[in-house]
C-alpha cells in the first residue's frame, strides 16, 4: 500500500471489493422486498453507503421503480458507477447522517455491509426524514460462515497469531449486530423491527479470495502493512493448488418500518 489507510476508508480498496466480494442471499432480498407490502414497481429504493453498488444492483433487478446509490468515498463511488454504467441506477456523494436527500424521497432505504460505520441516532434520525409514511429501513451484512469449513476456520484462526486483540467491526457478526434489533426497538423512529438470514454458496477462485480478503478495510489497519502482507502469504500457500474455493456466506438483514 502506499499510504496509511484509515479505519473506513477504502480508497484504493473499492476495485478488489468491486470484483471480488460476493452478493447477497436473493432469498433475503426477496424477502425483503415481502416486507414492504407494496409492488416492486412501485418502490423508490435508496442505498446509503453503497460501495460499489453489488447490493444495490440486485435490488435494481429486482424491478423497483427508482435505485439510489449515496457513497462518500470517492474511490469506491467512482468504481461503483462504472460497474453500474447501463442501469439507470443514480450515484450521489453523501453518508448515512447527511444523504442530501429531500424529506420523504424513498420507500426503501437500506445500508448493505456498512452501518456499523454510522452513528445510530443521527443516522436513524436522517433515515426517517427521507422514508415516507410506512417506508423501511433495512441494515444487512454478509459474513462468511466459516463453521462449515475446517480450512476457512484455519485460516481466520490465523489472524489471532499476528495479533490476538483483533476486532472483526465488519463481520457482519459481532459488534453492533449483537444489539441492533434491541436498538431498533429502542429507536423512537422505527418500529415493526424483523430479523432474517440466509445462506448461499459462493464458489470462487483463488483469486478472487485472494482479492476478497484485500478489500478488508477493518484488518488493514489492524494488522498493519507487513502483518497483513504476511497473512495474504499464509492464505495463498494455504489455498495452493486448489482450483475453486467454496465459501458459504450467512446474509443477515434487520427490517424496520418508519414510525409515524
Amino acid at each position: 500500500m502506499n499510504r496509511m489507510l484509515q479505519k473506513g476508508d477504502f480508497t484504493g480498496l473499492a476495485r478488489d471489493y468491486s470484483q471480488n466480494r460476493p452478493d447477497y442471499c436473493p432469498s433475503v432480498l426477496n424477502g425483503l422486498l415481502g416486507l414492504l407490502n407494496r409492488p416492486a414497481e412501485t418502490v423508490d429504493f435508496v442505498d446509503v453507503g453503497a460501495g460499489t453498488g453489488i447490493w444495490t444492483r440486485m435490488v435494481k433487478a429486482s424491478g423497483v421503480r427508482s435505485t439510489t446509490a449515496i457513497e462518500p468515498n470517492d474511490d469506491m463511488r467512482k468504481n461503483g458507477i462504472a460497474d453500474s454504467a447501463e442501469t439507470g441506477i443514480q450515484w450521489l456523494a453523501g453518508s448515512a447522517e447527511e444523504t442530501g436527500l429531500p424529506d420523504a424521497s424513498c420507500d426503501w432505504l437500506s445500508m448493505a455491509s456498512s452501518f456499523h460505520w454510522a452513528d445510530f441516532d443521527t443516522a436513524t434520525r436522517e433515515f426517517h426524514r427521507v422514508l415516507r409514511p410506512g417506508g423501511r429501513f433495512t441494515a444487512l451484512w454478509n459474513p462468511r460462515l466459516i463453521e462449515v469449513s475446517p480450512m476457512l476456520v484455519e485460516i481466520e484462526a490465523h489472524l489471532d497469531t499476528l495479533r490476538p486483540d483483533i476486532e472483526r467491526v465488519s463481520s457482519g457478526r459481532s459488534g453492533i449486530t449483537a444489539t441492533l434489533t434491541e436498538q431498533l426497538w429502542a429507536c423512537p423512529y422505527f418500529e415493526d423491527v424483523v430479523y432474517m438470514e440466509g445462506r448461499h454458496v459462493i464458489r470462487m477462485s483463488p483469486e478472487r479470495y485472494i482479492g476478497a480478503w484485500r478489500s478488508v478495510n477493518d484488518l488493514q489497519v489492524q494488522l498493519g502493512a507487513e502483518k497483513f502482507a504476511a497473512f495474504l502469504t499464509f492464505v495463498e500457500n494455504r489455498i495452493a493448488g486448489l482450483e475453486e474455493i467454496e465459501a458459504t456466506y450467512l446474509t443477515r438483514a434487520w427490517s424496520a418500518r418508519r414510525t409515524g
